[in-house]
């Protein structure tokens, strides 16, 4: 089984070619859409069950494939702050953006 461990987002998440998982939407100049094509080359690792090769930090002419399939954001996060006898309250709400990618391939 051949798999991965990228980075993106702050996070490091373990891949195989055909996992589907929730990263931190990525910033970029380009708008994406579903369906768009998004690639990885910040990998730290990688292993194709005879081998595995550790960068240092990242491997060099190593790439991740993925498609984009959904774009959203997570459940609402309410954030309340309060103090006893003295009237102060603030109640503010937080919806992180995410994108929803399906690993096609790891070069």
């Amino acid at each position: 089984m051949t798999f991965a461990v990228i980075k993106t987002g702050g996070k490091q998440y373990k891949v195989s070619e055909g996992d589907s998982l929730k990263i931190e939407k990525i910033k970029s100049d380009k708008e994406f859409a579903v369906g768009d094509k998004v690639s990885f080359e910040e990998v730290l690792l990688h292993d194709d069950g005879k081998k595995t090769q550790i960068g240092t930090p990242f491997l060099k002419g190593m790439k991740v494939s993925a498609i984009i399939e959904e774009i959203g954001k997570a459940k609402k996060v309410e954030v309340i702050k309060y103090k006893a006898k003295s009237r102060y309250f603030k109640k503010r709400g937080h919806q992180q953006p995410f994108f929803q990618v399906k690993i096609e391939s790891i070069k």
